[in-house]
């Protein structure tokens, strides 16, 4: 089936969410170093599809993050497996581009990590943008280490300015969180006007936010750039 954000499934997909943090590392390729950091997770995505009745509909699936930090520092590598599923060239570019735009707006030096992408549906091809800020906002969450909170999630882009870029679906994608139970949706201060007039499920928070900083925000309740603290006066007067 045709996602209306450029999706294509073989089939109806509803998944909910499962995180699997993991310290350990399986190994060292080619016989390098072992890494500083090695950590997997799963994380939701929003999307749409059609229904067997051909009707638009929301749906929640997932994707396999895997985040490692290198002792070396060689530059930021973003890997995109080909198996079980695979990204377009489009999704690719997008989620490449949202994590070095969140990467700088959180003054992080991102040249020794290591980025993973797992599709983990046989035969699917993801084709569109709208996972790119909660892929990004994800990849620097975990360098921070400062957790994504499991009842919230997220749908947009992240544009060159570093606000939440705007999306299509987004009534739809709401209901789909709300049946998978997530508690709470973050959605682009400025929406496709498209979508129409739509109405909050019961006992779900909507939250439009303009900037990443306030998405992330939202996400972790941590500042995405976290200032250096200043020197005691007595240290910063020492000769």
């Amino acid at each position: 089936m045709i996602f209306s954000n450029g999706w294509l499934l073989p089939g109806l997909l509803v998944l909910g969410l499962l995180s699997m943090p993991m310290n350990g590392y399986g190994g060292s390729p080619g016989g390098r170093e072992m890494p500083l950091r090695h950590i997997r997770t799963v994380i939701p995505i929003l999307g749409t599809t059609v229904n067997e009745h051909s009707e638009p509909v929301g749906i929640v699936a997932e994707i396999t993050l895997e985040f490692t930090h290198r002792r070396d520092h060689q530059g930021l590598d973003i890997r995109f497996d080909e198996t079980p599923g695979k990204f377009s060239p489009f999704a690719r570019q997008s989620v490449v581009e949202a994590i070095e735009r969140v990467v700088e707006e959180a003054g992080l030096n991102s040249d020794s990590w290591t980025v993973r992408f797992i599709l983990p549906y046989p035969g699917v091809t993801l084709y569109g943008e709208s996972l790119s800020a909660m892929a990004a906002l994800n990849v620097v969450a975990l360098a921070k280490n400062e957790p994504v909170y499991e009842d919230t999630v997220l749908t947009g882009t992240v544009t060159p300015e570093g606000a939440l870029g705007v999306v299509g679906g987004v009534p739809l994608k709401i209901h789909a969180a709300h049946e998978k139970n997530f508690r709470k949706v973050v959605i682009p201060e400025e929406l496709d006007v498209a979508d129409g007039d739509w109405e909050t499920p019961f006992l779900m928070e909507v939250t439009p936010v303009r900037s990443i900083k306030k998405a992330y925000y939202v996400l972790t309740h941590h500042a995405l750039r976290t200032l250096v603290p200043a020197p005691p006066l007595a240290a910063a007067l020492t000769p």
